[in-house]
């Protein structure tokens, strides 16, 4: 499953042990409705891939959503107050990344923040089929690919 999100909760247990929420990239179903795969590692009785569908890519994640905090909430974990979400330092948090695909002209962005403001973007740095974009304090921005239909995997090739 190529993930869109993911969380890490802490299970207070002796030893403590961590339980890993994870949202997947939406899918096409043969039957044209849209599915989108999660996981919880870690709650008794969770530990393996589902899905939920829905009528359009943006339900499905919805629904997807809507299911594991119920999973979640709703676990003899929570109930018995096990569960705790400590904010991390920042270095050290898992990240989401958001990718935009213009299939008519095979390219791709990938963006290491939801928005990136016109000139904020200080440095480009090229390589093959692959431009990087560095911030002001060096921090990598995005990348562009110039070739989406060989580098995305298929998953993400909307």
């Amino acid at each position: 499953m190529y993930e869109i999100a993911h969380r890490v909760l802490e299970l207070r247990t002796d030893p403590p042990r961590d339980v890993v929420v994870t949202v997947g990239v939406p899918y096409e179903e043969p039957t044209g409705e849209w599915s989108c795969p999660y996981r919880i590692d870690g709650l008794d009785g969770w530990e393996h891939e589902r899905k939920v569908s829905g009528l359009d890519s943006l339900e499905a994640i919805e629904l997807a959503m809507i299911t594991v905090r119920a999973a979640v909430t709703g676990s003899h974990e929570a109930r018995e107050g096990l569960l705790a979400w400590d904010e991390e330092q920042a270095g050290q948090r898992p990240r989401t990344v958001y990718v935009s695909v213009d299939s008519a002209r095979n390219l791709a962005y990938i963006a290491m923040k939801h928005e990136i403001v016109p000139g904020e973007a200080r440095r480009q740095v090229v390589a093959e089929n692959i431009v990087l974009d560095y911030g002001d304090a060096g921090q990598l921005l995005g990348l562009e690919l110039t070739d989406a239909a060989t580098l995305l995997p298929a998953e993400l090739r909307i």
